[in-house]
């Protein structure tokens, strides 16, 4: 896979299959900070866009709690505003690459080859996402009805990762039982075209490990 990622454990496989599978429109990562949900999904998004051609572009998206009031204020594109929000993304691309000999500009070089493009969960509304892989990071922040505003705008060709933990939810109007998350794990475990699965296992750092179990 892109990057020469390969699975840690039987978790990471089983997600490493789902997200290369053609016929899986829709992957459920779930799992404790530092377990790979956002390295998996980058590293499987290049490779099937730039080495396999599946797909045409990456769409990274998630919802930015206080975003919406500021997005307006802040100068830029609206590419350029998301970027802060993004940055796990942006890491991961850099740890995909830390070993080239310019990671700063082959992380460039790499966006701009797979078209990554940072989009706010409004720019989904009222859109057909065709030939895309799209990969909806922090899904526990999301409402049920944002989660379908975006996931019924997926087109011809393309697929979809939600990635999340429920541990981590930033708003003030979300619990694990009313997530986004939760509702589309419930909602979506009779359709063949999923794959849930459940990354169990830190493997960022021993420190990550132990402050994720004890803190």
């Amino acid at each position: 896979m892109h990057g020469g990622v390969a699975p840690k454990n039987i978790y990471q496989g089983m997600a490493i299959n789902a997200l290369l599978d053609p016929s899986v429109d829709l992957v459920i990562l779930t799992g404790p900070a530092g377990c790979g949900k956002t390295l998996l999904a980058v590293a499987a998004a290049l490779e099937l866009v730039i080495e396999q051609k599946q797909y045409d572009k990456i769409i990274v998206t998630r919802n930015t709690p206080d975003i919406a009031e500021n997005i307006g204020f802040l100068p830029g594109t609206e590419e350029e505003k998301m970027m802060p929000w993004l940055a796990s993304v942006t890491d991961t691309l850099e740890v995909l690459h830390k070993n080239d000999n310019c990671s700063a500009s082959s992380v460039n070089y790499i966006m701009d080859k797979a078209n990554i493009q940072f989009k706010s969960v409004n720019f989904m509304r009222g859109r057909s996402i065709q030939n895309s892989f799209v990969l909806l990071d922090e899904c526990q922040n999301l409402t049920a009805s944002q989660l379908k505003t975006i996931i019924t705008r997926c087109g011809e060709g393309t697929k979809i990762v939600c990635s999340g933990n429920l541990a981590q939810i930033d708003s003030n109007y979300l619990t694990p039982v009313t997530s986004g998350l939760t509702y589309i794990v419930e909602r979506f475990k009779d359709f063949e075209g999923s794959a849930n699965i459940y990354l169990n296992g830190v493997i960022r750092s021993r420190l990550a490990e132990f402050a994720e179990e004890h803190l």
